[in-house]
């Protein structure tokens, strides 16, 4: 150990560090690789050049989240080998051909378009450059579908058995690939790196208003951010309820901890809203609830049974209290994107959308959330999940390496140096791209 912390603990931090620096790029490559599609549809269709301007700002801004989420993905991966090198083996006939399809159909899809996507509107015309641009976001797309298929599968294993050595073989890789967590989760995701698009679009164009407010270009990325928000963030909430309910049939324990239920309950579990969880004495202190409201959610019956975390072995419990915050954070933010939604909406009923300097202010101030609510509900899955790594089959404590505590604390600081001066830079230029005003012809703000 290294001042009380074990090497399972270090490697488990390190990995959390880069995998949190690293989601919050692709989260947002998804997003504006569709809205960068859009905004190319629609400028071949209408000829508006506020689209086009729309396009060519933000295509800069995607060149450099795209190359950062490469750069911070490859260095994660080496982490299976250097630090979880026994989950590598065991599992490794599973994850290892699904990694290996996200790079040859995805990461080649959108490397091959890419040039072409930033560069050769005027080499290859505008039909090409459509279908390469509209590549690349189908690329960022099938990205995703991989990743989260490896995910779920640790998740929820199906489709394999195991080995006398221990390792997981395949057996049915249509089983693997569509596990039972896989659909939700996937389309959860999805839905989040959209609204994580759109709230940073609308905070630009809120930004641009609020110095011009007859800014055409950006009234137009603000009420299309808006419109987007307004379509996604009901149907994210939706398909949250969809995936907690899988979950639940799943993986019950982490909903145990995500409510917080420390004790069962037979006749109808209540709904904590807020709390104090206390590990020591297995309670939820000062708890906000509502009276049988869980057992409807989660089984649609108020007097519902829910089981407990009394009816689960401690070694076996993950860490309530980061699970139980984590959890609320994630939800309260989706509300949240939701109230911005219903404002925007009344704003434009009202004919005050495009000077509602509220409205506007507000945006901003949402602006950063998208990426805090995808942080928050990653680390309601990969903790929620502990002490697994494969759930229910393969510990985390038995898929470490074998490494020493000194030598992964010494990467773990390495990383996070490196990691906030090279990112830092990235995201300050990222910033500077986006305060610069875009210039569109037309002085007209269209709805």
């Amino acid at each position: 150990m290294l001042d009380g912390f074990s090497a399972e603990t270090l490697a488990r931090a390190q990995f959390a560090f880069t995998v949190s620096f690293h989601i919050v790029f692709p989260a947002f490559s998804i997003g504006l690789a569709s809205f960068l599609t859009v905004l190319n549809g629609l400028w071949l269709r209408t000829r508006n050049e506020t689209y086009l301007t729309l396009f060519e700002y933000w295509k800069k801004i995607f060149a450099v989240a795209f190359g950062m989420g490469v750069v911070s993905g490859i260095v994660m991966s080496y982490q299976f080998g250097t630090n979880w090198s026994v989950f590598s083996d065991r599992a490794g006939p599973v994850i290892g051909p699904l990694m290996a399809y996200e790079v040859l159909s995805a990461f080649f899809l959108e490397a091959g378009f890419l040039g072409i996507m930033l560069f050769g509107r005027k080499r290859v015309g505008d039909q090409l450059h459509m279908f390469a641009t509209a590549m690349v976001a189908f690329g960022t797309l099938m990205s995703a579908t991989w990743i989260l298929s490896v995910n779920s599968w640790m998740q929820t294993p199906a489709g394999f058995s195991i080995t006398e050595n221990g390792q997981f073989y395949p057996e049915d890789w249509w089983a693997i690939v569509f596990n039972p967590s896989f659909p939700y989760r996937l389309v959860h995701m999805v839905l989040a790196a959209y609204l994580t698009t759109a709230l940073v679009v609308g905070a630009v164009g809120a930004w641009h208003l609020l110095r011009n407010s007859i800014d055409a270009a950006a009234g137009k990325m603000f009420s299309m951010a808006m419109w987007m928000l307004l379509l996604v963030a009901p149907l994210q909430i939706f398909v949250g309820d969809a995936h907690g309910l899988n979950t639940l049939e799943h993986q019950p324990v982490k909903i145990m901890a995500m409510e917080g239920h420390y004790d069962s309950h037979p006749h109808g579990a209540p709904l904590i809203l807020f709390g104090i969880p206390n590990p020591e004495e297995k309670r939820i202190d000062y708890a906000i609830e509502i009276p049988k409201l869980s057992s409807l959610i989660l089984k649609h019956h108020l007097d519902a049974p829910l089981d407990g975390l009394d009816t689960i072995p401690d070694e076996d419990e993950p860490p309530v209290v980061i699970v139980f915050w984590s959890f609320r954070i994630m939800v309260g933010l989706g509300f949240a994107m939701l109230g911005l939604a219903g404002w925007a909406a009344f704003g434009r009923m009202r004919k005050r959308f495009y000077d509602a300097r509220w409205l506007q202010r507000a945006s901003i101030a949402m602006g950063p959330m998208g990426f805090v609510a995808v942080l928050a509900g990653w680390v309601t899955t990969e903790v929620g999940r502990q002490p697994w790594t494969v759930y229910g089959l393969l510990r985390t404590s038995d898929s470490l390496a074998p490494v020493a505590a000194p030598a992964v604390a010494a990467s773990l600081i390495a990383f996070i140096v490196v990691y906030f001066f090279v990112f830092g830079a990235g995201t300050f230029y990222i910033l500077r791209l986006m305060g610069k005003t875009p210039t569109a012809k037309g002085g007209t703000h269209a709805a």
